[in-house]
């Protein structure tokens, strides 16, 4: 039996618990693949009595998950240092959340995982127990370089059907965007996206585009170099390559319908140069894939909101699960289509 997707709960003070136990309420409707939940089981039972959810919690482990998730929600406990109050993080607590997430990355390495699907954290709270990563998608590259024993480049794509987007730089100030983008990180970030497309999502050559840096992508030197001195010699060297890559292109004019219809994948060299299109098309269906690693990780594409976490209105969770559902779905088709690897 292929082992199960293992979603972590995240920040038990945020609305991943929120999502998680939504999605697995709806799991017929949207004909959702066994999955179990490493986190805090009181802290879980606990939202449920909150949100008003017929749910039942089954104490789990990845070998029983499959039967169990005929019965309730399969959960492996990783119990927090200190009550869960929605709504209010706890640093206390974060020494758990973090052990949730190297617990579900080890497990993947010992096969007893298929993919994980990843709830949302606040790092701020995680600093505390020595969390020095600026965010989930570099923390998760180090413990796969730990368990694998092999670096690893993770490559950050949001991913919906409406439009795909890989921000080049992730977690860094706008003012080091320009410094770091470089030939070789352009290249490496080609290279494993057209790889793991091909693995994941069935395409061979994906057809990419990259968005320049500058406005109107530099006017071939009169509004920035990078465009002229950097991105076009490197497009250049990997079109040669046999890559299916454009650019760097004005990233105004990139992104309205007409435009995504040319292209599988869009490259952006800043963080929110691609992450706001994609939230504005896809606020909710978005899902947050890690490529790069050796594993599948997929993630709902937002963060912990602990103003909505435990709330309801008309009988129904203030948190809506349909990026969390997306990411499971995502997780299973990867799966499907490609295992996770050696």
């Amino acid at each position: 039996m292929v082992p199960p997707l293992l979603v972590t709960s995240g920040d038990p003070a945020g609305i991943g618990p929120d999502v998680i136990l939504t999605a697995y309420h709806l799991r017929q409707q949207h004909d959702l693949p066994p999955f179990l939940v490493l986190g805090d089981q009181q802290a879980l039972a606990a939202r449920v009595h909150s949100l008003g959810l017929d749910v039942t919690l089954v104490t789990s482990t990845p070998e029983t998950a499959h039967q169990d998730f005929t019965k309730g929600l399969p959960v492996w406990p990783v119990p927090v240092k200190r009550a869960v109050q929605a709504g209010h993080p706890d640093p206390a607590n974060a020494e758990a959340i973090i052990n949730t997430i190297r617990l579900g990355v080890e497990s993947l390495h010992q096969r007893r995982g298929s993919a994980i699907v990843t709830a949302p954290i606040a790092k701020s709270v995680l600093q505390s127990a020595g969390f020095t990563h600026p965010g989930h998608t570099e923390f998760l590259a180090e413990l796969a370089q730990t368990c694998w024993g092999k670096p690893v480049h993770p490559v950050m794509m949001i991913w919906s059907p409406l439009l795909a987007v890989v921000p080049l730089t992730i977690h860094i100030p706008l003012k080091a965007v320009a410094e770091a983008m470089t030939a070789d990180l352009l290249t490496t970030c080609v290279e494993i996206i057209d790889r793991d497309w091909l693995r994941w999502f069935g395409q061979s050559r994906p057809r990419m585009v990259l968005a320049g840096l500058n406005p109107h992508a530099g006017e071939d030197g009169r509004i920035g170099t990078e465009e002229r001195d950097i991105l076009i010699p490197a497009v250049q060297v990997l079109q040669a390559r046999g890559f299916d890559l454009r650019g760097p292109l004005s990233a105004d004019t990139l992104f309205h319908e007409r435009a995504r219809a040319t292209y599988d994948i869009a490259l952006c060299p800043s963080h929110d140069q691609a992450l706001i299109p994609v939230k504005t098309l896809a606020f909710d269906d978005g899902v947050n894939v890690t490529l790069g690693l050796p594993y599948i990780r997929t993630s709902p594409d937002h963060g912990t909101a602990f103003d909505l976490a435990g709330k309801t209105a008309n009988g129904h969770s203030l948190a809506k699960p349909d990026s969390m559902i997306a990411a499971l779905k995502l997780a299973h088709t990867m799966r499907e289509r490609g295992g996770f690897r050696e």
